[in-house]
């Protein structure tokens, strides 16, 4: 019972020197029989095992200069730290070497600590090897991503730089490489024309110094070779998420999310993780037809959760107003002929369509590029570029916008200050306006051509009032085609197009 109680008793004091075994043993009075052993046989024996334990002691492991190998702390100085890792001394770790910070650091280090060391001479005068524990960071750094690659984890990376065929990334001190298809943000034509593309080069070049969510997908460390994905990344993150989002979401809560797609029932918002419908009933104070009137993709917005639906995986979301109609006082900010930064957000076969704030984009038509300059040069997503304003339509949430009349004066000015039937442009050269003049205009003097396109504007007025699709509302008759209105037509064809090919999928 008494050995039930304490365990193993070879390490407790006995209560009692005069009981038990111990006693007999004094006595030389053992159940078990008398001790009948030769005292020679027991120093002879006692012998061989010291003279086994010093040879095991001092047989030599075989260190060279580059090896990695695993020690144990034994002692921290200021100036230095000792490891064991088996030799016959322990070795001398510099803290001169150490990083200032993270792994590896003074404060970071402890005794008993397992470090992986690198061997920069096995032996020196005095005995001591001398170790870095700097050099066998990138093997330890190699050990943890088998790791991850085993437990299939997901890291963190900063891209470091970019070829034709993917991204370089710094994982840890090792350099791991991301290729073009899975790269998230690349749309399949961009992947098959792979880096030779302009455009795909510049976005990639624009990816330089973020840090991505990656997912090791093949390791060879023989090779120094690590390739990761972005795309599997954040699709297992994303399904992890949105379990979470669905346990945490209550009917009521306010959260912010960020617009990821538009469609003709409404508007979907990524809460970080998992996407949530905004109806557009829930747009309804403006009464609009389609939510990109109100809405833009990128638009970063704040919801109010209406219900959670943990077996269908559905959330449902309301908007603010305030959230969604910034172009309420866009013409109090904002005038025509004047130069603003835009970004572009999209590139379309049309043209492309910049932001010049949060929630205000506009079309930069093909017609207003500068002239003899291959757009693919000059457009891609995420460029910035110098714009100036041609038109300002808050009801219609459009805004016309020029990148070569930003050098070039607006020649309607022009035309004005010269002599009534000469012309400013050289001969051949188009007028850099959207409008163009319809010939029932021609040979009649500019007032009498004012008050036609007046009127013109206010028969827009009606038609926009009748009509059902926001994109082509309000667009002139046939004879009175202007650019933008084609291309708010090719955009609404390009939309339905893209819905139709959702639904499919």
């Amino acid at each position: 019972m008494q050995a039930q109680q304490h365990g193993d008793l070879s390490t407790m004091p006995a209560a009692n020197l005069n009981s038990g075994r111990v006693q007999t043993m004094i006595d030389e009075n053992d159940p078990q029989g008398p001790m009948n052993t030769n005292p020679e046989e027991v120093e002879d024996l006692n012998q061989n095992e010291m003279e086994a334990l010093l040879a095991a002691s001092t047989t030599p492991i075989n260190i060279k200069r580059g090896d990695v190998v695993e020690g144990v702390i034994v002692r921290i100085d200021q100036d230095e730290i000792l490891v064991d890792i088996g030799l016959k001394s322990e070795g001398v770790l510099s803290t001169k070497e150490l990083p200032a910070s993270g792994y590896g650091s003074f404060n970071e280090l402890h005794l008993n600590d397992k470090v992986l060391v690198y061997v920069i001479q096995p032996e020196t005068a005095e005995g001591h090897a001398v170790l870095s524990l700097k050099r066998a960071n990138t093997e330890r750094q190699w050990r943890i991503a088998e790791e991850q690659y085993k437990n299939g984890e997901l890291l963190k990376a900063r891209v470091i730089d970019y070829n034709k065929g993917g991204l370089i990334v710094d994982v840890a001190g090792i350099r791991g490489f991301v290729p073009i298809s899975q790269i998230l943000n690349l749309k399949r034509e961009e992947v098959a024309s792979g880096g030779e593309s302009q455009e795909t080069a510049a976005k990639l070049q624009s990816m330089k110094d973020k840090e991505l969510q990656l997912k090791i997908i093949e390791i060879n460390r023989a090779r120094n070779r690590l390739i990761l994905s972005e795309r599997l990344a954040v699709q297992e993150w994303r399904q992890r998420r949105r379990e979470e989002l669905l346990d945490e979401l209550k009917p009521g809560e306010v959260r912010k999310g960020v617009v990821s797609n538009l469609a003709n029932f409404g508007a979907f918002v990524d809460l970080g993780g998992a996407d949530g419908l905004v109806h557009i009933s829930q747009l309804a104070w403006s009464r609009v037809n389609h939510p990109s009137e109100v809405l833009h993709v990128g638009q970063e917005v704040e919801v109010q959760v209406l219900s959670v639906d943990k077996e269908k995986k559905k959330i449902a979301l309301s908007i603010k107003r305030a959230e969604v109609d910034p172009w309420t006082t866009v013409a109090q900010r904002y005038s025509p002929g004047q130069i603003v930064t835009g970004t572009v957000t999209k590139i379309a076969p049309f043209g492309a369509f910049a932001r010049i704030e949060d929630g205000i984009e506009g079309l930069i038509h093909l017609s207003e590029l500068t002239p003899g300059v291959d757009p693919k040069t000059i457009l891609h997503e995420g460029a910035q570029l110098q714009l100036r304003i041609l038109r300002i339509e808050p009801e219609r949430r459009r805004l016309g916008l020029s990148l070569r009349q930003v050098e070039e004066p607006e020649t309607k000015e022009a035309a004005e200050a010269a002599p009534e039937g000469q012309s400013t442009a050289p001969q051949g050269t188009a007028m850099p306006s959207l409008e163009a003049t319809p010939p029932s205009e021609a040979g009649v003097s500019h007032q009498e051509a004012s008050a036609r396109r007046e009127a013109r504007g206010e028969r827009r007025e009606r038609g926009e009032r009748n009509s059902g699709n926001p994109l082509l509302s309000g667009l002139p008759d046939e004879g009175e085609t202007t650019a933008m209105a084609e291309a708010f037509r090719a955009a609404a064809r390009q939309r339905s197009k893209e819905e139709a090919e959702n639904s499919e999928q």
